[in-house]
């Protein structure tokens, strides 16, 4: 009798022990206890691989973080990166508008950190970006944006496997500069596959979205903005423009005597000190020492009062960190360090040439929700090129007026010009005193518009 006892009772303590296996929750494994340096905080972060293919030979590594407050109720927003090649943890996630930001050894609070108001994911694409790898080498000898949106659809779907509560949420896919390609064809994809998930809209910072409309705005920039001469600007106008001379040197490999001739004279006019990203800014003159390392009058407590110009070099030596790391559930594969865009990847660059118009046109026309927005001293790509576009597209589409041409505010301050057509559907913003990457040197008047967008309202008025 005690032996048939304890044999049930075994019986029963093995049923309990197998359903508590099986019915775990899958994202334990990659939750983020703490990272290195890091400040109180009361959010959740997870991080860690998916499997994009079925051999196992390609891994995408993620950052997610929950909103600060009620996530259960916020949107998500996927944040992808630019480059192409580039990494959207590193650069989103530490430089633009993730939570933290290094300083240092530690990490200081970012306050206008947009998983204030969203859950916000961040996807290093495609593998041998960041963290993300491939064991078969071959892969990266030419990669494109067929493959990176196939391999980033395909990471969506096991991400939603794991954290498959966040299916019933609103959302968003966001990107900045050739992010302009990922994000709409990422997009373009889910709306053909129809997965149990719901698109409502992207967001674009300084996208790149036309060959030839986005770099020939640089000419007409650097002219206006005092970089080139008025001899300099006409010879690109009228010899060799900024589209041609990167069709001929970066993609055909054929540079002609003239696009030749018109760059070497831009070039020595423009500088090398000047920093393109935003053409009033300093650029980082040490190897090893950020900006705000070497000012001891800043409390590293009071963030948004400066701008690191070496946040790259910051970013990049935190991430290669043995703890920061560990953190992470990170690793690196097939490479020696962490970059911040990538040194092993070869992308095809003929893909710069595919105009994104028409898939922009057609997410607008589904009912999607698309707000782009410029850093209005990003020279890269400038806001007078996305601007034309756009507009270009709401005519095509017949799209009505709903917010005119205006300024809108931040602290009582304007914070830019912005215009939108179909209540929203299409809003156009501009961030004054952004560079490329608005939200990293205008934290706040990024934020405000973020929060707009999210909120389905025009950036305020006031």
């Amino acid at each position: 009798m005690q032996i048939r006892k304890c044999m049930i009772a075994l019986i029963i303590y093995s049923f309990f022990i197998h359903t508590c296996f099986v019915s775990g929750d899958p994202t334990e494994d990659f939750v983020i206890e703490r990272l290195p340096g890091q400040p109180y905080f009361t959010f959740q972060q997870y991080a860690g691989y998916v499997y994009v293919d079925n051999a196992k030979t390609r891994a995408l590594f993620f950052y997610f973080v929950e909103a600060e407050t009620q996530p259960e109720s916020r949107p998500l927003v996927l944040w992808l990166n630019g480059g192409p090649g580039c990494s959207a943890v590193g650069s989103g996630v530490f430089i633009e508008h993730g939570p933290f930001r290094p300083e240092g050894d530690i990490l200081i609070k970012n306050e206008y950190s947009w998983n204030k108001v969203a859950n916000v994911l961040y996807l290093d694409a495609p593998a041998g970006v960041g963290f993300s790898y491939s064991t078969n080498k071959s892969y990266y000898t030419l990669v494109n944006d067929h493959m990176t949106a196939q391999d980033s659809l395909e990471f969506l779907n096991g991400w939603f496997t794991i954290f498959n509560k966040y299916k019933e949420h609103d959302f968003y896919i966001g990107g900045v500069s050739y992010g302009g390609h990922f994000v709409t064809q990422l997009a373009n994809l889910v709306v053909e596959k129809k997965p149990s998930y719901k698109l409502k809209g992207i967001a674009l910072g300084s996208p790149l979205l036309d060959f030839n409309t986005d770099l020939n705005a640089r000419d007409e920039f650097y002219w206006s903005h005092g970089l080139i001469s008025d001899n300099v600007y006409h010879l690109r106008l009228t010899v060799c423009n900024s589209s041609q001379n990167f069709r001929e040197s970066m993609i055909t490999g054929n540079i002609s005597n003239a696009c030749n001739t018109t760059s070497i004279l831009s070039l020595e006019q423009v500088g090398a000190s000047t920093n393109l990203g935003d053409v009033t800014g300093d650029i980082c003159l040490s190897s090893g020492t950020s900006q705000s390392q070497t000012d001891s009058s800043i409390n590293p407590q009071k963030f948004g009062t400066y701008v690191d110009v070496c946040a790259d070099e910051t970013t990049t030596k935190y991430l290669n960190r043995e703890d920061v790391k560990k953190a992470l559930h990170a690793k690196l594969v097939g490479v020696n360090s962490w970059e911040l865009c990538s040194g092993v990847l070869r992308y095809d660059y003929r893909d710069l040439e595919t105009p994104m118009r028409g898939i922009l046109s057609s997410l607008i026309e589904s009912g999607h929700r698309v707000l782009v927005y410029s850093g209005d001293q990003d020279a890269v790509v400038p806001f007078l090129g996305t601007r034309t576009l756009l507009n270009e597209i709401a005519k095509e589409l017949k799209l009505n007026v709903t917010t005119p041409y205006r300024t809108w505010f931040e602290g009582r301050q304007v914070a830019g010009w912005t215009q939108s057509y179909a209540d929203g559907r299409l809003t156009f913003a501009t961030i004054r005193g952004g560079d490329h990457q608005a939200p990293y040197n205008q934290p706040a008047r990024s934020f405000t518009l973020f929060e707009a967008y999210l909120a389905g309202r025009p950036p305020p008025t006031q």
